[in-house]
């Protein structure tokens, strides 16, 4: 499945042209921009598993910093500082990873 099958290519294009100064990244900004807020729970959910590139579960930090790239593989990587924030914002149980919960949380909360 790809990103362009769960949220509108154009959106997408946008979102990612919105944020492509480096440390201008806002989470909750990006994930209504690219249509996600308005998806149901379970297409969350393949976002997700889409950006989960090592399908353990989780977004682990380093998959993090390419998180734009799950929705366009021209974007840029997130700085060090805008990983971490996010990281922060999402890693609700502090283990240093997002589950697909706090995903889902993350997503509900922008």
């Amino acid at each position: 499945m790809s990103m362009t099958e769960l949220l509108n290519a154009e959106d997408i294009k946008q979102a990612i042209g919105a944020f492509a100064a480096t440390d201008s990244f806002d989470h909750k900004r990006f994930f209504q921009m690219v249509g996600l807020k308005k998806k149901s729970a379970d297409d969350v959910k393949k976002v997700f598993h889409i950006l989960d590139k090592d399908k353990s579960g989780f977004i682990e930090e380093d998959e993090l910093g390419f998180i734009l790239k799950g929705f366009s593989a021209d974007a840029r990587d997130l700085s060090v500082k805008e990983t971490k924030t996010l990281l922060a914002a999402g890693d609700k149980d502090g283990d240093g990873k997002i589950g697909v919960d706090e995903f889902s949380s993350l997503v509900a909360e922008s």
